[in-house]
């Protein structure tokens, strides 16, 4: 039984699962789908436990949660829905052998994984005066309670966040920002850390997932989206608005790729969803000779508000580059 979260981790998992056929993982996050997927690449039967009705739903809108689900099924995951651990069982070894669920099932196998999620490792910090909660306490030019102490990435915990945005932010890009922020401070520039519109990327099995600004798992009154699904249920785009202002909220992407840099633009611009429809051609960021599926959205956009006739052309994306003069060369994510 073990966790995954850093290289120590991942070669103890090579060395527990040598040889085994199932194994079992507790928890349905970004860590728990990319355990399953190594170990289905090794043969390993793998059964997984999900405390919603679908995978990820207490991040993801329906949609988009039960394509997600589907996929990981289609890869050879069993998924336990509304399902969760109750005991580990061992054999005369001490090693596992199964496991018991709530709802009385006893399963079978050779490896738990727990991928319940992280927290911060802060307990060598009691009585050193700095203080803590989750993380470590900071404020926005990541300074604790200590002067001359400063934490950041993972483990920092803002003490006011801004209205809507989390108390600690455990992205890869946003510790990268962190590190700059806080390197300014101490080179005698001191600015307050600005992260701008939230952004996330992730993969289960074969879909590349993208995420910009707010898309939460259920819509308030005040919200609402265009959605759109290819007939496979193996891509598909949601972009969030708000109903009263046709501001756009957030962007969700499953198996298309879109530019960063002008999805981060339309939100930090405060674009309205029209706005967003002008310049929808241009966003694509897919390899040459991908289907394209901007099309299918704009007409549904169209059907939905007939009085919003389509402009002649379209921006492209080279003209924006041109209007705007503020995307880099390099437009990857």
């Amino acid at each position: 039984m073990q966790g995954l979260v850093s290289l120590q981790d991942l070669e103890l998992m090579e060395a527990n699962t040598a040889g085994i056929q199932q194994a079992v993982i507790i928890g349905g996050g970004l860590i728990g789908v990319e355990m399953a997927e190594m170990l289905r690449s090794r043969g390993i039967a793998v059964t997984m436990l999900i405390r919603d009705k679908l995978y990820w739903h207490n991040v993801l809108p329906e949609e988009e949660a039960r394509l997600v689900t589907d996929h990981i099924r289609q890869h050879g995951i069993e998924l336990l829905l509304q399902e969760e651990l109750q005991e580990i069982l061992a054999d005369d070894a001490g090693r596992v052998r199964a496991i018991h669920t709530r709802s009385g099932k006893e399963l079978p196998c050779q490896f738990v994984g727990i991928t319940t999620g992280v927290k911060p490792n802060v307990d060598f910090l009691k009585g050193a005066g700095i203080e803590t909660e989750k993380g470590i306490l900071v404020n926005e030019f990541f300074e604790t309670s200590q002067p001359d102490v400063y934490a950041l990435s993972d483990c920092a915990q803002f003490r006011n966040p801004a209205p809507g945005q989390p108390m600690m932010e455990q992205l890869w890009y946003t510790a990268r920002l962190h590190a700059e922020a806080l390197a300014s401070t101490l080179l005698g520039d001191r600015k307050p850390y600005q992260r701008g519109p939230w952004f996330n990327s992730a993969k289960f099995f074969d879909i590349e997932y993208q995420t910009y600004g707010t898309v939460p798992a259920v819509f308030t009154e005040q919200q609402e989206s265009l959605y759109w699904q290819n007939e496979k249920a193996t891509k598909a785009i949601r972009l969030l608005y708000d109903k009263a202002t046709d501001k756009l909220l957030g962007i969700n992407l499953l198996g298309v790729r879109y530019r960063h840099d002008l999805c981060h633009h339309w939100l930090q611009q405060g674009y309205t969803l029209h706005q967003v429809m002008q310049e929808l051609p241009a966003v694509n960021f897919d390899p040459e000779f991908f289907q394209r599926y901007e099309e299918e959205l704009l007409r549904q956009y169209y059907t939905r508000f007939p009085d919003r006739q389509p402009p002649v052309k379209h921006s492209t994306w080279w003209e924006l580059r041109q209007r705007f003069g503020l995307f880099s060369d390099s437009t990857s994510c």
